[in-house]
This record gives structure tokens, sequence and C-alpha cells, in this order.
């Protein structure tokens, strides 16, 4: 059944690329985010392996590098993806 492979797929539709040339620009480091503003370790991981965050968690970010949720975050269609419901 397609739909419980979809789930069970490794897919990442959302990336956090823009965070990282974001934080450039604002002279922050991952070391600062944890350091300073209190993010976790495994917070820092789940945006480098472009895994799932909370709205909390992206308000936080907007808030810490005054910026814009485009600026921390993209959505890539995945290549298998054609839009059509099954």
């Amino acid at each position: 059944m397609k739909l419980s492979n979809q789930y069970s797929e490794k897919r990442h539709m959302i990336v956090y690329t823009p965070l990282y040339e974001t934080m450039r620009k604002r002279g922050i480091s991952t070391y600062r985010l944890i350091t300073y503003h209190g993010l976790s370790r495994g917070l820092i991981n789940r945006l480098k392996h472009n895994q799932a965050i909370t709205t909390v968690t992206l308000n936080d970010l907007c808030r810490i590098l005054d910026c814009r949720p485009e600026d921390i975050l993209a959505y890539v269609p995945d290549r298998d993806d054609t839009g059509e419901d099954n």
C-alpha cells in the first residue's frame, strides 16, 4: 500500500539550508545558539539532518535571528511527488 510506504520512506520536503546562510549573515554560530540562547544540541542535530521541528522552535529561531520563516527553511518538493492524490 503506497500510503504506508509514504511515511516509512525518508523524505526531506522541508530543508533548513537557508538557516545556515542567515546565521552566517547575522554572525551567529551554533555554539552561540546553544550557549547563549538555550537551544539544545539535539535541536541543532535535527536541523542539520532536516528533521521536523515545532512551530514554537521556528518562532524562537525567527526571534533570535530577527528574520522570517523563509530565512530558516525552504520547501523542496519530493521528486516522486506528482501533486496528485492516489
